[in-house]
């Protein structure tokens, strides 16, 4: 019973990530029509970072004082380690980020939403340069999942043309991909809290130089989207991440990811309720497919990974 609770609790905590994450599209869509994308995706990711930074402080000056002087020098030694991780996984999360800020200014919340949960087709086919071997199956839901992108992209009152939004959130899903697969290799020998801090901070750096050079901002653009900057980036980069890694000390990592998917829906339906976007029959069909695909996946992963270990 006492385990029940327990994944009950990871279950919860997962959802209310995967809320605020979804939710977090609504905060970049209303942003995008203030501010420029390098001044947006700057002030919401350093203020992410600026928001982890009190907690990775206050939990190792506790952490030190039950430490030896070889662990603290241990302990240091590998905090290097994960400055430089967190350096180079937060250059592609820096491209990931404004080119999806970009694609606001072409698409809507929902749609952005969807085409960059393409992100977890590109991971398992990045494996095959990594000599990893495919199933059918995953073969399968990256077939169907490139399907329900063509539903949800193309219009036949475009003459089937790709909306430049499109292209930008396809890209900026390649670029999650690298940044998801480095995470993978990284987080196994670094600590989480600072790999993500570390991350954030370099990614909003980037953001700010690409803002002085690119962008022309002002308080008084800044202050008109401060909510939805403010939202965006305490909740969803600070907040949401920290959830996301209790959540999935209490839940089994296939469950945990196919709650996170629900961002996309939850993008959906906040876009739907607070910006009044509507989707037409052929998106929500390109949407259900995609997501039906990105479902499929994790169990066949699942299922694959359970069956190995019983050999």
């Amino acid at each position: 019973m006492a385990e029940q609770k327990t994944q009950l609790k990871g279950v919860v905590i997962l959802l209310v990530t995967a809320v605020i994450w979804g939710s977090s599209f609504v905060s970049q869509s209303v942003g995008a029509e203030a501010v420029e994308p390098f001044t947006f995706m700057a002030v919401r990711t350093l203020l992410g970072a600026t928001f982890l930074l009190p907690f990775v402080v206050l939990r190792d000056r506790i952490a030190e004082r039950k430490m030896s002087r070889d662990e603290i020098f241990i302990r240091r030694r590998q905090n290097r380690k994960t400055v430089v991780y967190g350096v180079l996984v937060g250059i592609f999360l820096a491209f990931a980020t404004n080119i999806q800020q970009f694609a606001f200014n072409y698409s809507t919340a929902g749609k952005i939403a969807f085409v960059t949960a393409m992100y977890m087709f590109f991971v398992p086919v990045a494996g095959i340069f990594m000599k990893k071997k495919l199933p059918f199956v995953t073969w399968l839901c990256v077939l169907f999942g490139f399907v329900g992108l063509y539903f949800l992209c193309f219009h036949r009152e475009d003459n089937f043309v790709v909306n430049r939004g499109d292209l930008l959130a396809l890209l900026c899903a390649v670029f999650f991909s690298v940044q998801i697969l480095l995470l993978e290799r990284f987080a196994k020998c670094s600590d989480g809290i600072k790999l993500s801090c570390v991350e954030f901070y370099t990614a909003g750096l980037i953001s700010l130089v690409l803002m002085l050079i690119f962008n022309h901002p002002t308080w008084e653009a800044i202050k008109k989207c401060g909510p939805a900057i403010l939202y965006s980036g305490i909740m969803s980069c600070g907040v949401a991440y920290t959830l996301q890694v209790v959540g999935q000390k209490y839940c089994e990592a296939t469950i945990a990811s196919l709650i996170m998917c629900m961002e996309s829906v939850f993008a959906v339906l906040s876009s739907a309720v607070l910006l009044h976007e509507k989707l037409t029959p052929r998106e929500i069909t390109g949407c259900a497919i995609m997501f039906a695909a990105i479902v499929l996946s994790q169990v066949s992963d699942s299922i694959a990974s359970r069956k190995k270990s019983s050999l």
